[in-house]
């Protein structure tokens, strides 16, 4: 089953950490949050990945290049200059970092990796947000809805904390952390797609969220799989410190790993 990455947008409201680097390469916990996102997929048996770069796309390839060895005892004979790796192991990802350009569409980009994922079942998530989702069981209930899309449906964290109050001393008894509210269910990426999905999908401009999935659940070709528990995106600097709080504390609820 080939996973696909959308990791090749601009990520202008984390201008912060971006201007540098993409935002899939933000890191959380010394870890880029791509490095995550995988970890999640492989953990579940999916292992075959293709990366949609696009802004600043040579940093992840750098990044994997170099991943290799840098997680490896490494032996150097410095007279001959040759390196070999000893040691743990690594992890078995097969990744393909694809350019797809850097003013693509989300659509777009997928439709340029069309080649490259063969003529069956596939799944896409975007290279910013984490989840406690089972994969596999997003593949089994896609199968059993036989529709051509199925897209991960989340409730959104609330934007602020809450107050518990003593009501009759109108005194704070103490701040709660944002919960996972019922505001209403959002795409929270984490789809899987038939191949007629292209079929939706005119050139790079084509926004995969407005022209393709509206249009697909228009037609009723459209499942969503409920997800009650943790998601979150990193869009803002604000959730990137959530996120390397939960990562430093030990309650990541996205670290399914050992």
């Amino acid at each position: 089953m080939n996973v696909m990455i959308l990791a090749g947008g601009l990520g202008t409201r984390l201008s912060e950490e971006t201007t540098l680097k993409p935002k899939p390469m933000v890191e959380i916990g010394g870890y880029p949050i791509l490095w995550h996102i995988l970890k999640h997929y492989a953990h579940h048996g999916f292992n075959d990945f293709f990366i949609a770069l696009g802004y600043k796309g040579e940093s992840v390839k750098r990044y994997f290049l170099d991943y290799h060895r840098l997680n490896r005892d490494l032996k150097v004979d410095l007279a001959t200059g040759g390196v070999s790796t000893q040691g743990s192991e690594c992890d078995e990802w097969r990744l393909n970092l694809i350019d797809t350009g850097q003013d693509t569409q989300t659509g777009g980009r997928l439709r340029r990796l069309r080649p490259w994922l063969g003529s069956g079942t596939f799944m896409v998530t975007y290279g910013d947000g984490v989840c406690d989702i089972d994969p596999r069981a997003l593949l089994e209930f896609h199968r059993r809805e036989k529709r051509i899309a199925t897209v991960t449906a989340v409730r959104p964290p609330a934007r602020f904390g809450g107050l518990d109050i003593d009501e009759n001393a109108n005194r704070v008894v103490r701040f709660t952390e944002k919960p996972q509210i019922g505001e209403g269910w959002i795409n929270g990426g984490f789809m899987v797609f038939e191949p007629e999905v292209f079929n939706y999908i005119e050139g790079d401009q084509t926004v995969l969220e407005r022209d393709v999935l509206e249009r697909l659940a228009e037609e009723g070709q459209l499942s969503a799989f409920r997800h009650e528990h943790f998601w979150q995106c990193m869009d803002t600097i604000r959730d990137k410190m959530l996120l390397e709080r939960l990562w430093q504390q030990g309650q990541a609820p996205w670290k399914v790993w050992s």
